[in-house]
Formats: C-alpha cells, sequence, structure tokens
C-alpha cells in the first residue's frame, strides 16, 4: 500500500508557474494536485490525453475549447484530449483541483 499525503507532496516546477504536486503515476494514470492563488490561472495548453477535473477547494473558473464555467468543490469536469484548457481563480481564496490524466501521457503537454 502506497499513501501520499497531499499536503507536503512536493510542488514540481512547471510551465505554468503554479503550486502542482505529482501525487500519482502509474502506466494507467497521473493524479495532480493544482492549487491557484487569488489571481493566478494556468495558461492555455493541450494535453495529449483525456483529462477528469475534480475541484476539491474553492471557486475557479475552468475553460475547455470554446466554453466557459465557474465551478465549485466536489464538481467533476471532463475534458477531452487535445482540446485547450486551462483554469482561472478570480476568487479572493484559494482554488484546490485534483487533475488526472487517463492514459498517463507519453507527450508533452502543449501551451498555446
Amino acid at each position: 500500500m502506497k499513501i501520499v499525503d497531499a499536503t507536503t507532496a512536493t510542488s514540481s516546477p512547471n510551465p505554468h508557474h503554479v503550486d502542482a504536486r505529482k501525487l500519482c503515476e502509474i502506466p494507467p494514470a497521473v493524479v495532480v494536485m493544482i492549487t491557484l492563488q487569488p489571481g493566478e490561472s494556468l495558461k492555455r495548453h493541450k494535453t495529449p490525453v483525456d483529462v477528469i477535473f475534480y475541484v476539491l477547494e474553492g471557486t475557479g473558473t475552468v475553460e475547455i475549447g470554446e466554453e466557459q464555467a465557474t465551478v465549485g468543490k466536489d464538481t467533476l469536469i471532463e475534458s477531452p484530449a487535445r482540446i485547450p484548457h486551462r483554469w482561472i481563480n478570480e476568487s479572493e481564496e484559494v482554488f484546490r483541483v485534483l487533475v488526472i490524466k487517463v492514459p498517463r501521457p507519453t507527450e508533452e503537454t502543449k501551451l498555446l
């Protein structure tokens, strides 16, 4: 059994310059926890695999393709492979989302 304490996992350098902690990496999937402070956002990008987002804390704006929605805690969002997407935290509170990439990517994410 492997147990990971997300609060003490190390944040990895990333092109978005935000707190991104890889919690699990196995052949069928990668799980990352992203924390956006007030005013932070991800750069618009394309992921080579399908992504599932689960909002853990706060309220944020998700853009996938031409669609945009404001979502909060306990919301699940599906994002198809190769569709431009990003997260924006326009609130005054921390926004935290769990990112599940399925399958584990073998190509790099492309910033737009």
